[in-house]
């Protein structure tokens, strides 16, 4: 899923997200993608009940985002013949920096050369990620051994992953959105119930704002992803309880494991100005269609369990809501407004 680029001297174009999704829906990604399970087919983003959208790797099976190196003259460049290996390679996300934007041989058809900007900021501050364009993604795809692949079916490949990794930052930044002021803030957010979270947080946001204003700083900064991998064969401990579940419980729980799972390393900014970088991980799972014959995907984003805080965050988050829905917060807050409403 985390098609990105460490190549920054190219000024990206205008980021679109989420990625408007293609007409044809029948292309299933190579089996070297993290896209990839076998018998089903790409569906769209979709949050689960539990909805939480390094050592980077260097498997065969990660998605091949793949930099192009750009000289002093904007063209691309080439790697010496006897450069080491890991100066081929990108060290954001340890995937090969030069990949070629030409039409294959024998390539059926003719793709796209452009590409697209995300919405998710770079950690070094230079700007967005980008993602590859499809005649890049596919060159890649050969380039790894999948020479399969219909050439017609990789834009599609490429809008669909494109699509989830916009929906995987934006679950990536309400986390950091609720959490990155401290607990105490994040708990003041949560302890209202998932509902009435987006509401709680605009209006905390906006005091924050004011406040800033009069003393005239700003005290928070947007996250920024610093890097990214793909592990596709860990399966995280989260996703086995679940499998778990989904055999003690079949009625109510999936038994399918995600077709894929993502960290995702991200800089925080807290309120005091101090910096630091959290793990964040991605479950990936597809669900039933729709009755319109539309596929679904089910993103669990949630931090990962690395510090106290980290756990803390995930605690208080699903404890909030918990306790909301079990102490009948809703029909207390339906009550009251029917109260103000007769006055």
């Amino acid at each position: 899923m985390g098609w990105f680029w460490a190549d920054g001297n190219t000024s990206p174009s205008a980021p679109l997200a989420p990625h408007p999704m293609p007409a044809d829906m029948s292309a299933t990604p190579p089996p070297g993608c993290p896209m990839h399970k076998s018998g089903s087919t790409p569906l769209l983003p979709k949050n689960p009940a539990p909805t939480e959208v390094t050592k980077p790797s260097t498997s065969a099976s990660a998605c091949p985002y793949v930099p192009p190196e750009k000289g002093p003259d904007d063209k691309q460049t080439t790697p010496p013949r006897n450069a080491s290996t890991l100066s081929k390679l990108n060290p954001l996300n340890y995937m090969p920096k030069v990949i070629s934007n030409e039409r294959a041989d024998n390539q059926s058809v003719n793709l796209p050369l452009d590409r697209e900007a995300s919405t998710i900021p770079r950690g070094d501050g230079t700007g967005m990620w980008e993602y590859p364009s499809p005649q890049q993604m596919y060159n890649a795809m050969l380039r790894k051994g999948y020479t399969d692949t219909p050439a017609e079916h990789v834009e599609s490949m490429v809008a669909v992953h494109n699509f989830l990794n916009e929906g995987a930052w934006a679950e990536i930044y309400d986390w950091e959105r609720r959490f990155g002021g401290g607990l105490a803030r994040g708990w003041q957010i949560s302890r209202r119930g998932e509902e009435n979270a987006p509401l709680v947080t605009e209006l905390i946001e906006r005091k924050e704002r004011l406040a800033a204003a009069r003393q005239g700083e700003i005290k928070w900064q947007d996250p920024s992803l610093v890097r990214f991998m793909g592990r596709p064969d860990e399966i995280t401990p989260k996703a086995r309880m679940m499998q778990v579940l989904g055999w003690l419980y079949p009625a109510k729980y999936n038994t399918e494991p995600p077709f894929d799972r993502h960290d995702w390393y991200v800089r925080r900014f807290d309120f005091d100005g101090n910096e630091s970088e959290r793990r964040y991980v991605i479950d990936y799972y597809s669900g039933p269609p729709e009755p319109t014959g539309e596929p679904v995907f089910f993103l669990d984003v949630r931090p990962a369990v690395d510090t106290p805080t980290a756990a803390c965050e995930r605690l208080l988050r699903w404890g909030g809501d918990v306790w909301w829905r079990a102490s009948g917060g809703s029909v207390r807050e339906e009550i009251q407004k029917l109260r103000q409403s007769q006055r």
